[in-house]
């Protein structure tokens, strides 16, 4: 099914009855992902990928009842649908999620959505209507990547080079790339790559092919899947969604009586520094959660050492850390590359960072660190983590070490966004450039038991940080008021 919701403000949600069920012939097996589409004249179009009484995946039109009725409560199903179905040599369960569509400079509108090839290609399909009823399905693809399996939730649209806004979806022209993001089926893992898009002859080219769709940059590098962003008319931003999973057992979720979230929306940008990544960042609006508020300046953290903050209540924080780092004597520490096997391998310059979701005897915890190592040109590459291992005593509970590079400039310091929701920890290194969603399950660090501390396990460098920490009031969600007049 659709579910429905309404917000003012991305945060505090308001439930509406279901939007689209399963009820025909083409969606009797599941509504599944789509998208919308707003036209020039104020429609809005909706695609979604049905799966018909005989398991195919087919994908049909929707749209709304009353478009003067601001919660768009009830939904038409086009009596046409369904309007694509799976061409020749597309196989029934491989044809899914279209995206939102985006004109091109012929006034054709175009659309592409996941599928594949010979079983291990993961394509992007093209297609042009000037109805949303009538499909054409062009010769080739938007883009294939061989090895990367099924793509699905696919998502794409434009990015500036030098802005600082993001673009409607239809924008075209000069200091404009495109982003082409895919969800590979076999990984459950959300890819995405910048590039160039040709309009004329519908076709995405990576500006690097080393780290192209499904085989380089990841969109969030923690617990994180079948994102999708639109574009906010109203703020000139695209804002991202993300779902996390869990990674308990069943029968536990079960006992909680939910399973699954989105995380908090985020905002997309070109990173105008790098060139080579985006930037994901929290909408503002989460800001309005904040609460009393603790400055650090400075504080000391040596080699082998774990320093306690003292600012009361930790399970609901807006966390902004800043680290320098004083080199000491060389260390002869045998480094392993990348995250390693979590906070506990020490080498020269790292791991250091915070520990969030910890319990006093640190019998549970859940550390977020960078770790710097030498590069063959003497160079610092610096690895961005999670390290999920310690942080539950629950046995049935899947957990990982999370991370992988992020760029940190000549002229920046080590620095870090945290948001810590009770059992979720999304993490933001060097203005949003790597980005790591966590999904754990404290036994001991809960409710009043639960602290923050900062730590440092390098062997060669003494830490400075300087943290401006808030405590974050909790966002509503809830059924809407019918019984009232106004929100």
């Amino acid at each position: 099914t659709w579910g429905h919701a309404v917000s003012r403000d991305l945060i505090h949600w308001l439930y509406l009855p279901l939007a689209l069920v399963p009820d025909h012939w083409y969606d009797i097996k599941g509504v599944w992902t789509g998208s919308a589409t707003i036209l020039p004249d104020g429609q809005i179009i909706m695609l979604y990928t049905g799966e018909t009484n005989e398991s195919v995946q087919v994908q049909n039109l929707a749209y709304p009842a009353n478009l003067s009725d601001p919660l768009l409560l009830h939904w038409l199903k086009y009596p046409g649908n369904p309007v694509m179905v799976p061409p020749p040599g597309v196989k029934p369960d491989d044809f899914r999620d279209p995206t939102t569509a985006w004109l091109g400079p012929d006034g054709t509108w175009r659309l592409t959505m996941g599928s594949k090839f010979d079983t291990t290609i993961g394509i992007s399909l093209v297609y042009h209507t000037t109805n949303f009823r009538d499909y054409e399905l062009l010769d080739g693809v938007l883009h294939a990547v061989p090895d990367t399996g099924m793509w699905e939730c696919v998502d794409f649209y434009p990015v500036a080079i030098n802005g600082s806004v993001a673009l409607d979806t239809s924008s075209l022209g000069p200091g404009i790339k495109h982003v082409l993001k895919a969800s590979l089926d076999n990984t459950k893992v959300d890819h995405y790559a910048i590039g160039t898009y040709d309009p004329i002859t519908d076709k995405w080219t990576p500006d690097n092919p080393e780290e192209d769709v499904g085989i380089g940059l990841k969109v969030d590098y923690g617990r994180y899947y079948a994102s999708k962003t639109f574009f906010d008319q109203h703020k000139q931003r695209r804002v991202l969604w993300g779902w996390i999973n869990e990674t308990d057992t069943e029968t536990a979720d079960l006992k909680k009586g939910w399973a699954s979230l989105q995380t908090i929306p985020r905002t997309v940008l070109y990173d105008n520094k790098t060139g080579t990544n985006l930037l994901q960042w929290p909408v503002e609006e989460v800001e309005s959660l904040r609460l009393n508020s603790t400055m650090l300046k400075e504080v000391l953290v040596e080699p082998g050492s774990v320093v306690p903050l003292d600012i009361g209540t930790t399970t609901q924080l807006d966390i902004l850390a800043e680290f320098e780092i004083e080199p000491l004597i060389p260390s002869t520490t045998n480094e392993i590359d990348d995250c390693g096997d979590g906070a506990v391998d020490r080498s020269t310059y790292g791991p250091f960072g915070l520990l969030v979701i910890a319990d006093a005897s640190l019998s549970e915890l859940t550390p977020i660190y960078f770790r710097p190592l030498n590069a063959s040109d003497g160079s610092l590459k610096t690895y961005f983590c999670t390290d999920e291992t310690r942080s539950s005593k629950a046995s049935d509970v899947f957990k990982q070490v999370y991370g992988d590079k992020v760029p940190v400039l000549d002229d920046e310091n080590y620095n870090m966004r945290v948001l810590v929701d009770h059992s979720i920890v999304e993490s933001f290194a060097q203005g949003g450039r790597t980005v790591i969603s966590s999904r754990i399950y404290p036994t001991e660090a809960i409710y009043g038991a639960a602290r923050l501390f900062l730590f440092n396990n390098a062997t060669g460098v003494n830490v400075k940080a300087t943290l401006k920490i808030w405590e974050l009031n909790s966002a509503f969600i809830r059924p809407f008021p019918f019984e009232r007049d106004c929100v």
